[in-house]
């Protein structure tokens, strides 16, 4: 009934498209995958070679109203390792909103996405490229109480599959944000107080009749902006919960969780520094209890993000961390993580002898991961992990790198990097193993005359244990503002197994043109983790045909 009143209610909107705005947004991906001798494809049958997603995204406005649609099509299955539940075609999303920004009052029903504080108590958003759209489908209502006084309300069931396929459990909250700054004129600085709350409702109790039908998350916050300096904290803390390993619930072992996050930093002329701090305890938190550790992000209701930098180079992320939130208890014992990160940049004046007629610049950035330090228990008895606050355990990950940008002329410029890694992969992928690399980078622009240019990369990393050493290089070519070619490899010659010794090749072209772009490209994909923002999902051994296309008007 709701894909029925979508679809007469698009025909209207057309209908008066002269008294109003509509925008709509095309991207579609699809992959034609191949028999390839070195990578091998078990989970595509000769019949599922060619898949495809594909999203059409309506909006409509006026005045205050805003109404919107998202199709979307997977067919005849969505591109490997994506989510079964996306399936076919069908509405993703639709909303309906009212937003006065006159009198501060901003309500949405339907389809929504949301974020409270740094997003370690709530946050729902979509990410096509990583499979998640954990949207929440019901009501929000974000109301201006006072100048930088704002409070938000909303509750409803999360989207965990296509469109109208919603969790059995909902979720509702408040979130207060207020901006003293604002409240009391003084412009010279910024100072912001924030709280929220969230909670779950699932009914459970046929099945777990030990288990509380509620779950409930708090959070405060603070955040200081000066000339130079600024801080930021945000404390959580969630109620207990039972144990979920292997998708199985433990409801006889029950936990609560918390988390600390810090954000502090300055800059001046040429130098800046920024250091993020973050304990996680028994931090996971899904619309549904059973959906916990599952590979697709299916219902997760926060976001916890791996706190290092997010690399460019291809070698850079073959061993790429994941946070560890969560508690695990029969195997591989964690409660969570420890660490932070930090970026400390410098420009060397123009003028000066390192950084001569252009300026040249350095970044070195470092982080370290440790699972929280663990009291002694007897897991046989069931007697639950507890943790010392500050205290760090086993060593997850840790990388330290710098980054030396050099600009030798008005259309010549270089980077060069370097990157040490350590990686635990027993404790990060509960697998096992420890790599220890070390990796070099340097990169070339020479942009021409208009706009043609031609970009080097180089790159090699060097492993003592799992897949070893690899080598890479890309080579990018722009003939004008519309059309660009590249072709890319990184070749793992160091494996041990000589079967092993796989070039993943890729080679492709592109067309832009406004807010249109068709891109195509054949070669091969590493299998392992793919992310974005710091949130990961794993990817298959791939071989074949990508064609992409976005578009807007």
């Amino acid at each position: 009934m709701i894909k029925k009143i979508f679809f007469c209610t698009t025909v209207l909107l057309l209908s008066v498209k002269s008294f109003s705005q509509i925008r709509v947004g095309l991207e579609s991906n699809s992959q034609w995958y191949i028999d390839d001798k070195k990578v091998k494809i078990d989970e595509v049958d000769a019949e599922e070679r060619f898949r495809s997603n594909t999203y059409l995204k309506f909006d409509y406005s006026y005045k205050n109203w805003e109404l919107g649609a998202q199709l979307e099509a997977y067919a005849p299955k969505p591109i490997l390792n994506y989510s079964p539940d996306f399936k076919k075609f069908d509405v993703g999303t639709v909303f309906a909103r009212y937003n006065n920004t006159e009198s501060g009052v901003d309500v949405t029903l339907g389809h929504f996405y949301e974020q409270f504080g740094s997003g370690l108590v709530l946050r729902s958003w979509e990410d096509r490229q990583i499979g998640i759209n954990n949207a929440i489908f019901g009501a929000r209502a974000k109301l201006r109480m006072a100048p930088g006084a704002d409070i938000t309300f909303l509750g409803g069931k999360q989207r965990i599959g296509m469109g109208f396929d919603l969790s059995d459990s909902y979720l509702y909250g408040a979130n207060v944000e207020v901006d003293l700054a604002e409240v009391t004129g003084n412009e010279e600085s910024g100072f912001k107080v924030g709280a929220s709350y969230v909670g779950r409702y699932q009914d459970q109790k046929e099945l777990y009749p030990l288990l509380s039908k509620t779950l409930d998350l708090f959070s405060g916050r603070v955040d200081y902006t000066g000339d130079a300096f600024y801080f930021g904290a945000e404390y959580v803390y969630k109620a207990k919960d039972a144990l979920v390993e292997n998708y199985k619930v433990f409801e006889n072992i029950e936990k609560d969780g918390n988390a600390l996050l810090v954000n502090t930093g300055f800059s001046a002329e040429g130098l800046g520094l920024n250091v993020t701090l973050r304990r996680m305890e028994n931090m996971t938190f899904y619309s549904e209890r059973n959906f916990a550790g599952n590979i697709y992000n299916k219902g997760v209701g926060n976001y916890v993000p791996a706190l290092t930098k997010q690399y460019d180079y291809s070698l850079q992320n073959i061993y790429v961390y994941q946070a560890q939130p969560g508690f695990s208890y029969y195997q591989n014992p964690k409660l969570g993580e420890i660490g932070g990160q930090f970026d400390f940049y410098y420009n060397f004046k123009k003028g000066s002898t390192i950084g001569g007629e252009y300026g040249t610049s350095v970044i070195v950035n470092g982080s370290y991961w440790a699972g929280l330090k663990l009291k002694d228990a007897d897991v046989s008895k069931d007697e639950l992990l507890e943790a010392d606050y500050f205290a760090m355990g086993d060593k997850y990950y840790s990388d330290l790198g710098l980054e030396i940008r050099k600009k030798w002329s008005s259309n010549w410029s270089s980077i060069f990097m370097y990157l040490n890694q350590y990686y635990n992969k027993e404790k990060v992928e509960d697998t096992y193993g420890l790599v220890k690399t070390n990796m070099v980078s340097a990169e070339t622009t020479y942009q021409f005359a208009g706009t043609k240019s031609i970009r080097l990369e180089m790159q090699h990393l060097w492993a003592d244990s799992d897949k070893k050493n690899w080598a890479g290089a890309t080579l990018e070519f722009a003939a004008n503002a519309n059309w660009g070619f590249f072709v890319t490899d990184i070749y793992n010659y160091g494996n041990d197994e000589v079967d092993e010794q796989i070039h993943y090749y890729n080679g492709g072209v592109s067309y832009t043109k406004g807010v249109t772009r068709i891109a195509a490209s054949y070669g091969r994909q590493r299998g392992g983790l793919l992310c974005v923002g710091g949130v990961c999902r794993m990817v298959s051994e791939a071989a074949g045909l990508t064609v992409g296309i976005s578009t807007s008007f």
